[in-house]
């Protein structure tokens, strides 16, 4: 029995054994890491939109007059010249009514006749009796007749005169039931003419609501018996956009779309116009935006529903990254899992210092330190020719002099001797114009030249001059420094200069090209400012030697899928991370949001960026 028990006992403490061997001598499961390509090509952003195709000129065709349909001369899809017999009703009740008419018209004018007449005969009597009474007051003045028979002589001229009146009266009347008559007679035949139905303009025959027999009522309103379209060729669509896509709509935007009848095929268009009159359904406010579509095969209906993509931008063989490299934010059981330590939380910028200021260091201004309480300040100095940065702070190269550098700097300057920022706010950092250029000061040269000419001559003078003021030569891209300052958060160390630096966006918009009144524009929206260039702030992560690494990206126009990536350290063919899963885990795991790559504080600025440091907490 007892070595039965020992046994046993044996047994159990081998199992037990072998558990825990099996169980803590194997090593956990790396985490599964998704990556995706950067590429290099075409960005379109649009703005979707539903709408619906119509004719640009319809003619709705009715009566109006009441009566039965008697023939009918078009039909659908009939083409049909201006002038051409669409209809008629039923002339009789109208021919009953003109004969009416004109037989009132002949009573009229013989009752004319008639009081033209009288009023002769009452002249005449008016006449004589004048006469009787001139005699007789001849003969009154030699006594010869009583007064009498001279009173009685003057009420008869009177009386005579009081006729002719009359009957001048009576002819007015008479003149005005003729007109009245005639006016009738007008009517009636107008009414009858109004039987025979016709085409207004050269066109299409869309719709017929009538048939040969039918009655039409035109007591309260004119019924619609035909709708015409002018021509098919030539079409638009009215596209009803949100409130928050309508601000990036212009006019001769171009527009593309498609329709159920022709899945595989894509129209083309272009806005001309955006109506100002919001309707509201559910809550929801749209505005109707007008597109003119070319039909010349005439493949396109009347009441198509049309899906739109409005064209905002576009960019032409440009970096690319996948917008779930831009979203994907590793948890700190990611950093974990990969034996690395989670970074500490940081505010929502991309470096050192607080939220973007206004102020900050003039372009071209050596040896400039703008900071302020929102971060971290360093005693590092720069010397002769040697560019130094604090953590979060900017570069600055100053010939035989030196300068502290102070966290919540901003992005380099793109002028020559600037050197990528190791982070920080978006303080205004700047270079000597005599120092050593930097490796890509011809990828700045270059953009800067794309900025000039996306700008309207108007902007570009506005900003030509502004160099000169702050006695920098425009003609030289490498004189600029850090563009726009930071004022550094709460503190005060910002120029006049700077602060001009920070408004430029700001007064460009201000400053664009507005139509005077001399000019007279039809419409309002020749009034809308030109769209503005879009400019984000993003980082993607990298998978270096199974290491999480960021990068800190400069942004521009997205498609929903990938965005352009204006600066930043990536190249074509590179791989960014989309997704990390852990071993168990079949879905995405919850994300740990680190905003910044600094110590705490607010929005921070990024290498070669505008702005400052900002409010440190």
């Amino acid at each position: 029995m007892k070595r039965t028990v020992t046994i046993v006992v044996a047994l159990a403490a081998l199992a037990g054994a072998g558990y825990w061997y099996y169980r803590y001598s194997q090593k956990p499961a790396p985490p599964t890491v998704t990556t995706a390509a950067v590429t290099r090509g075409d960005i379109i952003e649009t703005v979707g939109a539903t709408g619906t195709l119509q004719a640009v000129t319809t003619v709705q065709v009715g009566s109006q007059v009441s009566g039965n349909i008697a023939f009918l001369g078009a039909d659908f899809n009939s083409l049909v010249k201006k002038g051409q017999v669409l209809a008629r009703l039923d002339p009789s009740l109208f021919e009953a009514q003109v004969q009416q008419t004109r037989a009132n018209l002949a009573q009229s004018r013989a009752n004319l006749t008639k009081a033209q007449s009288d009023l002769e005969r009452n002249r005449v009597q008016l006449v004589d009796a004048q006469q009787k009474y001139n005699r007789a007051r001849e003969l009154a003045a030699r006594s010869l007749l009583p007064q009498s028979d001279l009173d009685t002589a003057k009420t008869a001229v009177d009386t005579a005169q009081a006729a002719l009146q009359s009957q001048q009266a009576t002819v007015t009347q008479a003149q005005a039931a003729v007109n009245q008559s005639e006016a009738s007679v007008n009517q009636s035949q107008v009414n009858l003419e109004h039987t025979v139905i016709t085409s207004p303009i050269d066109g299409l025959v869309i719709s017929r609501n009538v048939d040969v027999g039918q009655t039409v009522a035109a007591s309260m309103q004119a019924p619609t018996l035909f709708v015409l379209a002018a021509d098919l060729t030539k079409m638009q669509v009215v596209a009803n956009l949100d409130e928050s896509d309508v601000g990036r709509i212009r006019p001769n935007q171009v527009v593309t779309f498609r329709v159920d009848a022709y899945p595989n095929d894509t129209f083309r268009g272009t806005v001309t116009q955006v109506r100002l009159e919001p309707k509201v359904q559910q809550n929801v406010v749209t505005y109707a935006t007008v597109i003119d579509v070319p039909n010349n095969d005439l493949r396109l209906k009347p009441g198509m529903t049309a899906n739109v993509n409005v064209e905002i931008s576009h960019a032409t063989n440009v970096l690319r990254i996948p917008n779930t490299a831009i979203r994907f934010r590793p948890s700190n059981d990611v950093f974990t899992a990969l034996g690395q330590t989670p970074p500490e939380p940081q505010g929502r910028g991309f470096g050192a210092g607080g939220r973007r200021g206004s102020g900050g260091g003039a372009p071209g201004t050596p040896g400039v330190a703008p900071g302020g309480p929102g971060g971290a300040t360093a005693g590092a100095a720069s010397t002769s020719g040697q560019n130094t940065a604090a953590s979060g702070g900017g570069p600055a190269t100053a010939p035989n002099a030196a300068a502290p550098q102070a966290a919540g700097g901003g992005r380099p300057g793109s002028g020559e001797g600037s050197a990528p920022l190791a982070g920080g706010g978006r303080g205004g950092q700047t270079t000597a114009r005599n120092a050593a250029p930097s490796a890509g000061g011809d990828d700045r040269q270059a953009r800067f030249a794309q900025r000039m000419q996306n700008m309207t001559p108007e902007q570009r003078e506005a900003f030509m001059a502004r160099m000169r003021e702050r006695g920098v030569d425009p003609n030289n891209p490498g004189a600029f420094g850090g563009g726009r300052g930071g004022n550094g958060g709460r503190g005060n160390a910002a120029s006049a200069d700077a602060q001009a630096g920070a408004g430029a966006q700001r007064r460009s918009s201000a400053n664009a090209p507005q139509p005077s009144a001399a000019s007279g524009p039809s419409t309002i929206d020749a009034l809308f400012a030109p769209l503005a260039r879009s400019e984000t702030f993003g980082r993607a992560w990298l998978y270096v030697e199974k290491k999480l690494q960021p990068v800190r990206l400069r942004l521009g126009i997205s498609d929903g899928q990938v965005t352009e990536i204006i600066e930043g350290d990536l190249k074509e063919g590179q791989d960014v991370v989309t997704n990390v899963v852990l071993p168990g885990q079949t879905t995405r795991p919850a994300t740990n949001a680190f905003p910044g790559f600094g110590p705490q504080g607010g929005r921070g600025g990024f290498p070669g960026g505008g702005g400052g440091g900002g409010r440190g907490r």
